[in-house]
């Protein structure tokens, strides 16, 4: 495979041999303002996922139960450790621990939740 870099209109085929011998590009690090923003959002879907778990205990029916399993899914993946180079962009540890064990409990409060559902739809 060739690999074709365009300059100021010109283009330079390298070889795929050359290309495999070039060193990785490494990834500027994330920005603290990029870290704090991450954060942000990671605690904006934590909210959504409360309010839709709020929703399932006020109005349980499969429908609300189900929104609720799925933000808390969402919530819980964006809580896994991330990978490099992303390091910058997750919550703290402490926080991310707190709410990993949040998870575990909405995950458990939605199974009893979803238990009345499931004798009702029978």
């Amino acid at each position: 495979m060739q690999l074709s870099h365009a300059f100021s209109g010109y283009a330079e085929v390298i070889p795929a041999s050359d290309a495999e011998k070039r060193p990785p590009v490494l990834a500027k690090p994330v920005e603290h303002k990029h870290s704090k923003y991450a954060g942000d959002e990671i605690n904006a879907y934590i909210a959504i996922r409360d309010n839709l778990l709020a929703e399932a205990e006020e109005t349980p029916t499969a429908a609300t139960v189900h929104r609720a399993w799925i933000a808390n899914d969402v919530v819980e993946t964006f809580l896994k450790p991330a990978r490099p180079p992303y390091g910058a962009q997750h919550l703290p540890e402490i926080d991310a621990a707190r709410e990993r064990e949040r998870c575990e409990t909405v995950k458990a409060h939605i199974h009893d939740l979803g238990a009345p559902v499931a004798l009702a739809a029978s």
